[in-house]
């Protein structure tokens, strides 16, 4: 009896010991709008994370962070890398390709992908890194640049339901909601559909608010009213586009920072794509798509995608 509880006693001891060391030695590429942001939040939570970013200046003023010179750096020898990345095709290069990092990550490290690539991309990298024995989840989040500050954020995985389980404390450092939407590829299904919402429902605040606007109301009682009505969504009561509505948006710093319209419109392209091969209708997507795409000709791509308010109001060629 007394050799069996000993033994019981020394199991949970190194399970908790395993646990707590994959909880704390993170890896961390990408430190853009938001993964500088979702960096912190690691720190803030006592996390020492090792970071990188092809440019330099994006993790210099990190502070509590370990910065890494190479991605190679960065992943030996931690239990948990988290990716953050512009696009599909960098984060295939930065994972599968000739000087890929999978090819120095430890045997059953976890492996998060929190960028948007789509469900394809997805399921390569999850095969790719089963390859390796290293575990992959798809992990993209939702809640933006303003999510990614409060730590908010929420994140939709796909994979195995176990490894989300596993790394769920560390997430909710950096965020609030963790949903396991199924197996590989699944996250990232959800972010699109989430993502198709967003920019559909951006363009319908802005045309509705220029539309009040021009017409005589004052965009702060427009905006209240919509806020308590049916017409309210996330563009409407937390991402207002029309500036002097709201404080600490995009809108309030001439559309700086926060959600690109070059990101905006890659998504939704994922989105088509995804549609086009199951054979889905998505009009409005395909419209949403195209208005955002003819901002980016406007030199209008790296401003937040609440920029698209200007488009309506006619502005969208000033200072461009």
């Amino acid at each position: 009896m007394f050799r069996n509880t000993v033994r019981v006693y020394f199991l949970r001891v190194e399970r908790n010991f395993s646990q707590n060391r994959q909880n704390s030695n993170v890896a961390f590429l990408g430190c853009g709008q938001m993964g500088a942001r979702m960096v912190n939040n690691l720190i803030k939570h006592g996390k020492k994370p090792k970071i990188y970013d092809v440019v330099p200046s994006a993790i210099q003023n990190i502070q509590g962070a370990t910065p890494c010179s190479t991605p190679e750096e960065t992943v030996e020898g931690a239990d948990i890398i988290i990716t953050m990345l512009p696009n599909g095709q960098i984060v295939k290069d930065t994972i599968m390709g000739d000087k890929g990092v999978l090819k120095n990550i430890r045997k059953n490290a976890l492996l998060l992908d929190c960028s948007t690539t789509g469900p394809q991309v997805a399921r390569k990298l999850n095969e790719a890194a089963q390859a390796a024995n290293v575990r992959f989840l798809d992990a993209p989040v939702s809640g933006g640049v303003v999510g990614a500050q409060a730590g908010t954020l929420c994140f939709m995985v796909g994979g195995n339901e176990k490894d989300c389980k596993e790394v769920e404390p560390v997430l909710l450092h950096m965020g609030s909601k963790v949903h396991f939407c199924g197996a590989s590829g699944a996250g990232q299904i959800t972010k699109l559909c989430n993502n198709l919402i967003l920019g559909v429902t951006m363009i319908g605040t802005c045309e509705a608010m220029n539309l009040g606007i021009k017409l005589g109301l004052d965009p702060k009682l427009l905006t209240d009213v919509v806020n308590v009505s049916t017409g309210r969504s996330w563009s409407s009561d937390t991402y207002n586009p029309v500036p002097g509505v709201m404080e600490n948006v995009p809108a309030a710093r001439d559309y700086e920072g926060g959600f690109s319209c070059e990101l905006i419109a890659k998504d939704l392209g994922l989105a088509g794509d995804a549609a086009l091969s199951i054979n889905a209708p998505v009009p409005l997507t395909a419209l949403t798509h195209q208005i955002f795409r003819t901002l980016m000709t406007y030199n209008l791509g790296k401003k937040d995608f609440s920029v698209v308010y200007k488009y309506f109001k006619g502005e969208a060629l000033k200072n461009n």
